[in-house]
């Protein structure tokens, strides 16, 4: 999945960390061909409220989605943790759970669960464990549109499945009128975008469109785009950049992007009492709904796209890190642990909405922290 983040996505952008040196380390197995140069054993301290465990460096790569909020836990991380290094690429959610799988990565990011053919291909490296995701964030994916003289537009799911199949055509449908009897909406023609490339964002817009409006929307979800119809761009950055420049434009992408372009986004009637509106707040509110889907140490999650709770805004995606329960590389277990403590703790989920992002509620985020605690 390639939820392509840029620089400009967030006032605040974090460089990420430039590891020297060679970077190719096993994710679990053996000590064999360890890439961390460690001679002696693992540096253990406290940095303010980080645990430092472990040092050398750790490679990491996937999801593109969590890219600003990874790159200011390496900076908060690393910067407590002086002995370790880590260099996370956002190289896409496939890519990153690609390399994982090839035994390339200390861990991966993925904006979905891995797939049953990915958790037995990973046993081939995660000697006598396997794959496990562990979710660390959420977000809302937010329906941006640039309309002239409308800054408060309401839709629902089986609006929004009717434009994105190109069935509804024109802002001044009747269906788009009775969902706003105040506004003042034009003639003009819908353009709707639609991601070009495989992504995440896609999958679970596509899941939000096809559990809350199945009537509608008669395509599978899925990360590549299935209707006909419509324009298409590359990265969220090609989608939101469309929406920014085009009248009449709408599309999906995260919130964080229409927030740096100032574009107005979509308040949803879910049935709620009251249109729910894109926010990190709301869309936490919905990943509190989500049920665990996962076995065992998996703590892979199903989201209620149709929820109708009061304020829970539905199009949400959680991201995963994906780590070995067991059969770990010895060598960059400690650190690997160290971070995701800090990442699932509240010091790192604490800046997560200032960033756009949703932290994880508090009955997930502390089994989270159980199971990183057991991984070996």
């Amino acid at each position: 999945m390639k939820l392509q983040r840029k620089n400009r996505l967030r006032a605040v952008a974090f460089g990420a960390i430039a590891v020297s040196g060679a970077l190719v380390l096993t994710a679990c197995g053996s000590d064999d061909n360890s890439g961390s140069g460690n001679g002696g054993g693992d540096s253990t301290k406290a940095a303010g409220n980080i645990k430092c465990e472990g040092k050398g460096q750790l490679l990491a790569s996937g999801s593109s989605a969590q890219k600003n909020a990874m790159d200011l836990w390496v900076k908060n991380f690393t910067a407590a943790c002086k002995d370790i290094q880590i260099n996370y690429k956002a190289t896409g959610s496939g890519a990153g759970i690609q390399e994982f799988l090839q035994g390339k990565t200390a861990f991966a990011g993925s904006d979905s669960a891995l797939k049953p053919e990915e958790v037995t291909k990973s046993k081939e490296v995660v000697k006598g464990g396997q794959g496990i995701n562990l979710p660390l964030l959420g977000g809302p994916i937010a329906i941006g549109y640039k309309l002239q003289g409308v800054d408060d537009l309401v839709l629902d799911a089986d609006t929004l499945a009717k434009i994105f199949d190109d069935k509804i055509q024109k802002w001044d449908d009747e269906a788009i009128k009775k969902l706003n009897p105040n506004a003042k909406l034009p003639s003009t023609k819908i353009q709707a975008f639609h991601r070009s490339d495989e992504s995440g964002t896609t999958d679970n817009f596509t899941k939000y469109l096809k559990a809350a409006a199945e009537k509608s929307w008669p395509h599978a979800p899925g990360k590549a785009w299935a209707a006909k119809g419509g324009q298409s761009a590359d990265g969220s950055a090609g989608v939101s950049s469309q929406v920014r420049q085009t009248e009449g434009a709408i599309s999906y992408f995260e919130l964080s992007y229409a927030t740096a372009n100032k574009i107005d986004t979509v308040k949803l009637n879910t049935g709620a009492a009251a249109p729910v509106e894109a926010t990190s707040e709301n869309a936490s509110k919905a990943i509190a709904e989500a049920k665990i889907t996962g076995t065992g140490k998996d703590l892979a999650l199903k989201l209620n796209y149709a929820t109708k709770a009061e304020g829970a805004y539905p199009i949400t995606l959680v991201t995963y890190e994906v780590v070995g329960d067991k059969g770990n590389k010895a060598a960059t277990l400690p650190a690997t642990k160290s971070f995701l403590t800090y990442i699932a703790g509240e010091d790192g989920q604490s800046v997560l909405k200032d960033l756009g992002y949703a932290p994880l509620p508090a009955e997930i985020a502390t089994k989270v922290r159980e199971t990183i605690a057991s991984l070996s």
